[in-house]
């Protein structure tokens, strides 16, 4: 399975919460290089994409965060209207649910990243039906 991996913490919403991650990733010269943070009342989860991931686990969890590893497809998509239908349509089409996804454009590439349960038949239908899915590599080359 063409995987990426991002980094999930789940915290306090509250001032500095935020900040208390982001420190520990800079002093360990860890490159944030896509983030998204969802809060429900008193809890949030932060979900980071890094350059090093094992390492930014490490360090989290060792300044009692909770911290998990969680596979996602990236999938280039066009960048123009209709280009997250085309995935949303074939994923459906399949009876795949995508369970979180956001994306991003960047050097005239649009990305769309997603978490859905089966990650391996995921890639298996967006492959067969010709899309283009990114690796880790690829897309921290971005």
């Amino acid at each position: 399975m063409q995987s990426v991996k991002f980094i999930t913490v789940f915290a306090e919403n509250k001032p500095g919460e935020l900040a208390r991650v982001t420190k520990i990733l800079a002093e360990a010269n860890v490159n944030v290089r896509w983030v998204a943070i969802a809060s429900s009342g008193a809890f949030g989860v932060m979900k980071f994409l890094v350059d090093q991931c094992e390492l930014a686990c490490h360090l989290l969890k060792q300044s009692n965060l909770m911290v998990s590893l969680v596979d996602v497809v990236a999938v280039e998509v066009q960048d123009s209207p209709g280009g997250l239908h085309g995935v949303a349509n074939c994923l459906a089409g399949h009876n795949i649910n995508i369970e979180n996804a956001s994306g991003f454009e960047i050097h005239d590439r649009a990305v769309l990243l997603i978490e859905v349960k089966d990650g391996a038949r995921a890639c298996q239908v967006l492959e067969a039906e010709r899309f283009r899915l990114l690796s880790q590599e690829e897309i921290l080359d971005l």
